[in-house]
């Protein structure tokens, strides 16, 4: 793992500990996995967001003496590893009390669009 993605990783697992100071710490404890496996799933996902963003949705592959246009392989990456980080998101704040994880998912959202370099 590189250098930068272990600093992204850091950062995200300090960022939900810290949406979750609140939390129970018997309650944290038990997710603690799937908060080290949202913050891989993060660093992960703006890994495949910059590829994306460089070679584009569309990959041509060569089959035989003629190529193919298909889906790049990042882009299908990226299509499913978002599905489960979400899934892990919502397992997460789960252990909110509700108001405030609907503020912490309209925080998020708000945050995930503002980084979007595009």
């Amino acid at each position: 793992m590189s250098l930068e993605k272990d600093k992204v990783i850091k950062k995200e697992i300090s960022r939900l500990n810290r949406i979750l100071k609140e939390v129970d710490i018997n309650k944290k404890k038990s997710v603690e996995g799937l908060i080290h496996e949202a913050a891989f799933m993060r660093a992960t996902l703006q890994e495949l967001k910059i590829s994306i963003d460089e070679n584009g949705p569309i990959d041509e592959m060569q089959q035989g003496e003629y190529t193919i246009l298909r889906e790049h392989p990042a882009l299908r990456s990226y299509n499913t590893m978002i599905q489960r980080y979400n899934a892990v998101c919502k397992e997460i704040l789960g252990l909110l009390p509700k108001a405030e994880a609907k503020k912490v998912e309209a925080d998020e959202f708000e945050d995930f669009v503002n980084s979007r370099t595009d």
